[in-house]
């Protein structure tokens, strides 16, 4: 799988005393620098892939860029050995981000930050009214969503190391499917796909995480005009919290034919 995944050996060893050596296969995580006309605006950790629905999705979730049109253009910069610095062409009627919100871009393959401190800061940077969708799924659809995306799940098979998320229609199918070692990266790079396919906002789409539920990963959902984010662990109380107050439905421990619904319980048919 090329960059994807890397071969190292491992001394594997049993309760029992046995021992041997194997090679094992891990899931590849590098930094992208990610700038926009030529000037550095954030460095992430990401597995290799899909950069170009990364970048488009990054963008999409900080306000930066809201259509396809936005972007004229995306390359990787010739003067790197590797394809780990990507310079993104806006469109001349895009302004550039500030440069104080430059500064304030942190991000790892742990965690995204999107520079915003707290509910009220994002309040007006919203550009879709997701409290008004419609949509309205079973609890059957809902408990099918897991086991779709983790067959489509094709490097944790062989790595166990990275996180994945699935764009699903109304009618249950997975509309797209990303992995990576950061579950905020795996996010990005389905709604950037979404976003240049020009299906955003993604009303009547539910967006299925291999993980918890935080703030970050609510805040992207709710920015590309998500109106269910479902997770297979649990949220955190502030991704409740926005949940909450952007009118979305939030469904946490999404195993088996169970699961908690934590805000938004009127899309869900009982």
């Amino acid at each position: 799988m090329g960059r994807i995944t890397v071969r190292r050996p491992v001394l594997r060893l049993g309760a029992a005393g046995t021992a041997g050596r194997r090679p094992d296969t891990l899931a590849v995580e590098e930094p992208l620098e990610i700038r926009v006309g030529g000037a550095p605006l954030t460095l992430t950790m990401r597995t290799p892939g899909d950069d170009f629905d990364l970048v488009t999705g990054f963008l999409a979730a900080e306000g930066i860029i809201a259509a396809a049109g936005d972007v004229v253009g995306m390359r990787y910069c010739a003067d790197t050995v590797e394809q780990n610095v990507l310079d993104v062409v806006l469109a001349p009627h895009v302004p550039p981000p500030d440069a104080l919100a430059t500064r304030a871009f942190t991000t790892t393959s742990a965690c995204g930050v999107c520079g915003k401190s707290s509910i009220e800061a994002l309040r007006d940077d919203r550009p879709y009214d997701v409290a008004a969708d419609p949509l309205t799924l079973t609890p059957a659809a809902l408990a099918a969503l897991p086991d779709r995306l983790r067959e489509a799940q094709r490097v944790f098979d062989r790595t166990g190391g990275l996180h994945a998320a699935g764009l699903f229609g109304p009618d249950g199918a997975l509309l797209a499917a990303r992995e990576d070692v950061g579950r905020h990266n795996a996010v990005d790079k389905v709604v950037g796909h979404a976003l240049r396919k020009d299906l955003l906002p993604l009303t009547g789409h539910v967006l299925m995480v291999s993980g918890r539920a935080s703030f970050e990963l609510t805040q992207k959902a709710m920015q590309a005009g998500v109106p269910v984010l479902a997770a297979v662990s649990a949220p955190s109380s502030l991704a409740v919290d926005l949940a909450e107050d952007a009118g979305m439905t939030l469904v946490g421990f999404l195993r088996g034919e169970t699961m908690n619904v934590y805000t938004g319980a009127r899309r869900i048919a009982v």
